[in-house]
């Protein structure tokens, strides 16, 4: 038949077993749980500006620019910088951006990437033009060679042209 230390190890690895679980879930409980219950956004989802504050009134980009922080700026230049750098003549994926506010558009000396369309759009990179392409680039020039899907806040791009203008003019 059963040996009493036989069945008394098995029931100590069953009840082992489900104190580990128990013990598990309490951690992931205490680790993955979202207070609110649906009260309180888990992330928000950015969607694009229309050009207008809370309360309605039109952003003049002017003001932002003049009132924007090029601390913050370098911030959100971190996600330029897999593919530009702000060494004057230091190329990667893109051209380099010393300098890039008020200058030729497609102009940076050495860098052969640039799509048909950039090269044939003319004109500077003025802190207008810089806004709109950050914008969505691809709406901005169409055809460009740039992947990146754009910066949704104004702000942001505010700051990152005000931190541009520091580098290299």
């Amino acid at each position: 038949m059963f040996d009493t230390m036989t069945v008394t190890k098995a029931a100590a690895g069953l009840f082992g077993t489900f104190l580990v679980l128990l013990l598990a879930k309490w951690g992931a409980e205490a680790l993955y749980h979202a207070d609110g219950h649906g009260e309180t956004a888990s992330y928000i989802i950015e969607t694009e500006s229309s050009g207008e504050s809370a309360d309605g009134e039109e952003v003049v980009f002017e003001d932002m620019l003049a009132a924007a922080d090029p601390d913050k700026g370098a911030r959100v230049f971190r996600k330029c910088t897999a593919c530009h750098k702000l060494e004057d003549g230091a190329n990667g994926t893109g051209p380099y951006l010393y300098g890039i506010v008020d200058r030729p558009v497609a102009s940076a000396k050495g860098f052969t990437g640039y799509s048909a369309s950039m090269q044939a759009h003319g004109g500077n990179w003025t802190p207008e033009a810089l806004d709109a392409f950050l914008t969505r680039p691809s709406a901005y020039i169409s055809g460009t060679s740039m992947s990146f899907a754009g910066l949704k806040k104004p702000q942001e791009r505010a700051d990152l042209i005000a931190y541009l203008q520091t580098i290299g003019n």
